[in-house]
């Protein structure tokens, strides 16, 4: 059994952060999360606050094997969380504001409950910010790729590591599924068709890593606010648009788009396919409470993966 957090767990830290006149009034926790609890805290003063908990009881991911360079596996942690939030802050985002952070917690302003998703369905007009925010984003380049924290000269480009994580994505999927085992030498060529396609490039920008409509909320004043931050990268900005074309469907022609590569955008678009059948079975094999929704979206991108190669 999991063991979440509850009052008393909170009590402390609120008095600490807010004085100790200050009481809790009400602990919610948020559903959406895999890798970290997410919880509003609600004081006697009417105010609340949201705290991020890395814990294993929080954490409904088993290990998976993945290529060692890869900067998108295993982002998870309140460093990661901080740091990248400096890093979205700066180059113009808007994040919610940090009250408090130590080794595997942080506290953040609660901007509100509503996320883009929703908003979209009557006003456009935080759809377009947040086009301008990522235009922002993509257009701030690092000296490398890779987690800010620690970007160095890596050895080999970021087309090939996405090639090496998809073939290794698509070995454990072959493992469980016959349909994708039996089309398993079709998948790998066309995935290295498309990395061969795939010319070099040495310029590499802030990225989200796994930005969808529900993965920003809107504040009080309308504003976009970037959460799940723990995956930003300096990376190739067409594995963020890629994952947003998926995403945001017909709306995302109103984000604006940087200029892309179509052949980096196609391998990097294929590849995610693969990587959206190996997670969902991968957490599906777990006590995770929504199991029929991971299994059903694996299932879309083996259909997916098998009509490529048709």
């Amino acid at each position: 059994m999991r063991a979440f957090l509850t009052v008393d767990d909170v009590t402390g830290l609120v008095a600490q952060q807010f004085g100790r006149d200050r009481r809790v009034a009400g602990l919610d926790r948020l559903t959406g999360g895999t890798k970290k609890g997410v919880y509003r805290i609600r004081l006697d003063d009417g105010r609340s606050v949201v705290l991020y908990v890395w814990a294993d009881a929080e954490n409904y991911w088993p290990e998976s094997v993945t290529v060692p360079d890869d900067p998108f596996t295993d982002a998870s942690g309140a460093e990661l969380f901080v740091a990248n939030r400096a890093l979205l802050a700066g180059a113009g985002a808007r994040v919610p504001d940090l009250l408090f952070s130590d080794v595997d917690r942080v506290l953040v302003e609660d901007v509100g409950g509503e996320t883009l998703e929703a908003r979209m369905a009557y006003d456009r007009a935080p759809l377009l910010e947040l086009g301008r925010t990522l235009r922002r984003l993509h257009t701030t380049f690092g000296p490398g790729w890779g987690r800010p924290a620690s970007v160095t000269s890596p050895g080999r480009p970021p087309e090939e590591m996405i090639l090496g994580r998809a073939l290794a994505h698509l070995d454990a999927v072959a493992l469980t599924d016959g349909r994708v085992a039996a089309a398993r030498t079709r998948i790998e060529d066309h995935l290295r068709g498309l990395r061969a396609r795939v010319t070099a490039r040495e310029e590499y920008a802030v990225i989200h890593g796994e930005l969808g409509p529900d993965h920003v909320l809107i504040s009080a004043n309308g504003e976009p606010v970037m959460i799940d931050i723990e995956g930003v990268t300096y990376f190739d900005v067409e594995w963020e648009h890629a994952f947003l074309q998926l995403r945001f469907g017909p709306a995302y022609e109103s984000l604006d788009p940087v200029d892309l590569d179509p052949a980096r955008l196609e391998l990097y678009r294929f590849a995610q396919v693969i990587g959206l059948i190996e997670g969902p079975l991968r957490i599906a094999g777990t006590d995770f409470p929504d199991r029929q929704w991971m299994l059903d979206l694996a299932e879309l991108n083996i259909g997916k993966a098998l009509a490529a190669v048709a």
